[in-house]
């Protein structure tokens, strides 16, 4: 069985709760979306840079409000679903707007990136990051209580060597890094390098994004027919953006710290546990929290 059936099976979802939760991210994108590309509707004098922050706190402000109201309706979204409707909009918007003012090469160049994204996202969603289970008489030898207790112990048990339990899947993770709630998985041994892949694919689809739809606004202004255009769709454009020039920023520094983590062999979960257990035991109890509130959403 995949690991996304086996999700599925333990967090007890029928068919029609994934498809509400599928429905509620849809539209949680859409009204983010929109949101966002009222932003240069509103505040037309305005530059583009300074539109950044204010799409900033508009897009978190659609966040928090959506957090209510699926709590009000009693459906839980999912976070690899926000992902790859995100993903989906961005391409629509390419593909229906932009796409017209784009070379031949830079569109097969953006095609196929956004082709990809969505191939590593059920790729790392459905695939398995390391899980490691050991059987009752090994955890007898060892004199431990349970598996948690032996990674505690692991300097006694070579074996068990940097596994960490994560307490948002329930699975015991060889080479655990952290819990990637966007790409619905852990990251560990055996998909670190796809998520590495993965996100250097974001930061590149969205960069190459933006340069797209800066040439088409730039079309618009030059040419004169940025009054003739379609208000909405350039509206669209610009706040797709900003989208994803906020995207990219964020992914940049979380980017620039994993590379640091590969040259040095730290773990991020090891690092903030080490660092800031304070704040390292609060994100699990957070997990936990997330968990349990999933499970019986």
């Amino acid at each position: 069985m995949s690991r996304l059936a086996s999700e599925l099976q333990r967090l007890r979802r029928s068919p029609w709760e994934v498809l509400w939760s599928a429905l509620v991210s849809c539209g949680l994108v859409l009204f983010s979306q929109l949101a966002v590309a009222i932003v240069p509707r509103l505040l037309p004098s305005i530059s583009l840079f300074a539109m950044l922050p204010v799409a900033g706190l508009v897009f978190l402000a659609t966040i928090v409000v959506g957090r209510f109201w699926r709590r009000f309706i009693g459906v839980a979204a999912s976070a690899p679903l926000f992902v790859l409707f995100n993903v989906l909009f961005l391409w629509g918007v390419y593909v229906f707007v932009i796409r017209r003012d784009t070379s031949s090469l830079l569109d097969m160049l953006i095609n196929a990136e956004c082709a990809l994204l969505l191939w590593g996202l059920y790729r790392i969603l459905s695939g398995d990051p390391g899980i490691v289970a050991y059987e009752t008489s090994f955890l007898e030898e060892a004199g431990c209580k349970d598996f948690v207790d032996a990674i505690c112990s692991s300097e006694k048990h070579p074996s068990l060597s940097r596994v960490r339990h994560c307490n948002c899947c329930k699975v015991n993770v060889r080479g655990y890094d952290h819990h990637c709630p966007a790409f619905g998985n852990c990251i560990g041994q055996k998909n670190h390098r796809l998520f590495m892949a993965l996100l250097t694919g974001f930061v590149v689809a969205e960069s190459t994004y933006t340069m797209c739809s800066t040439k088409y606004i730039s079309r618009c202004i030059n040419s004169g027919t940025i009054r003739t255009e379609n208000p909405l769709s350039l509206n669209m454009v610009i706040g797709t953006m900003l989208f994803s020039v906020l995207q990219v920023l964020w992914q940049v520094v979380f980017l620039i710290w994993h590379v640091y983590g590969i040259c040095f062999n730290i773990k991020t979960d090891e690092w903030v546990m080490s660092n800031f257990p304070c704040f390292g035991l609060f994100l699990h109890q957070l997990q936990v929290a997330f968990s349990f509130a999933v499970s019986y959403s």
